[in-house]
């Protein structure tokens, strides 16, 4: 039996980081990653790329996180699709006083650890199979 790869779309304005998390997912064989660094294409790249989650994050140039969320999960397709964000803005120690949530919102606070975030993942995803 072959199961197929997760889908994850990156999108961070910090194109260093992208890359090495894209390398580190392709690295497992288990995933797939997209990049995005500039948050005005995110909407449009995760619609035709159907991410299985959305690693997303907080603030970048032109547009934040929660303005790139609230217009992909406006897409019908996309309504359910799980986003972990990503900040700079909260402390490991905040984050986990709260089991990782913000406002009831996965986040994870950078600099992340990869299997740290494929853990996030496992989580989110919630076993679901990828597409």
């Amino acid at each position: 039996m072959t199961t197929s790869k997760k889908r994850v779309l990156i999108v961070d304005d910090e194109p260093g980081f992208t890359r090495l998390l894209k390398l580190n997912f392709h690295h497992t064989g288990r995933y797939t990653a997209e990049v995005v660094n500039d948050a005005r294409v995110a909407v449009e790249v995760a619609e035709r790329f159907i991410p299985d989650i959305i690693l997303l994050d907080v603030m970048m140039p032109g547009m934040d996180g929660g303005e790139v969320a609230s217009r992909i999960h406006a897409l019908p397709k996309l309504q359910n699709t799980p986003i972990l964000f990503l900040t700079a803005a909260i402390k490991k120690q905040e984050l986990a006083q709260h089991e990782g949530l913000c406002g009831g919102i996965p986040f994870m606070a950078k600099p992340v650890e990869f299997q740290d975030v494929v853990e996030q993942i496992e989580k989110e995803c919630g076993g679901k199979p990828p597409i």
